[in-house]
């Protein structure tokens, strides 16, 4: 007879340990983007303290509306250069992700085949049609996972040259591999 609760223990481990290393890409994105956030942000307060004072310091109308431009063209950089960032942030994550869907979740994946298999030949004679109807499950969830695996792929090469065709003429942070 099958004893369940003793084959449940590794899986249920390797879920666990699967979930805390998810966890632990997802604060570690978070945390970038509040740093970055929190930078920004103090930046653009420095900035408009001292752009208010250069603007109310104008004569005329002339020079106020030379000011606003020269004023203009560095926050534009500025906007631009956050934005490279906030995308460089969502790469790494993307590509740390990545890698635990093809390591850590194929651990999980291939520890449930194993305990299922291990449940399939513990089954009472007469059970084929169950066992039948749980492998085709399977290999369906395999197939999905799969396709899915390549999509995502797939939109961050997409997303990739979208954004380095938006941005002609600015380097792009490169893809960090993780791993």
């Amino acid at each position: 007879m099958f004893a369940v609760p003793e084959q449940l223990a590794p899986a249920n481990k390797a879920a666990v340990e699967a979930a805390i290393s998810y966890s632990k890409i997802v604060f570690e994105s978070a945390e970038k983007l509040l740093e970055l956030n929190f930078k920004v942000a103090k930046s653009a307060l420095a900035d408009s303290a001292k752009n208010a004072k250069v603007l109310a310091g104008a004569k005329d109308l002339q020079e106020l509306v030379a000011l606003r431009q020269s004023i203009a063209q560095p926050a534009v950089g500025k906007m631009v250069a956050y934005s490279k960032s906030v995308y460089e942030v969502a790469a790494e994550t993307h590509s740390a992700l990545q890698s635990f869907v093809d390591t850590d979740a194929a651990e999980v994946k291939k520890n449930v085949v194993a305990l299922l298999d291990k449940v399939v030949q513990s089954a009472p004679v007469g059970s084929e049609t169950m066992q039948a109807a749980l492998k085709s499950v399977m290999t369906a969830a395999n197939s999905v996972y799969d396709s899915m695996s390549k999509a995502a792929k797939q939109v961050a090469e997409i997303t990739q040259a979208s954004v380095a065709a938006a941005a002609p003429g600015q380097a792009l942070p490169a893809k960090k591999k993780v791993g």
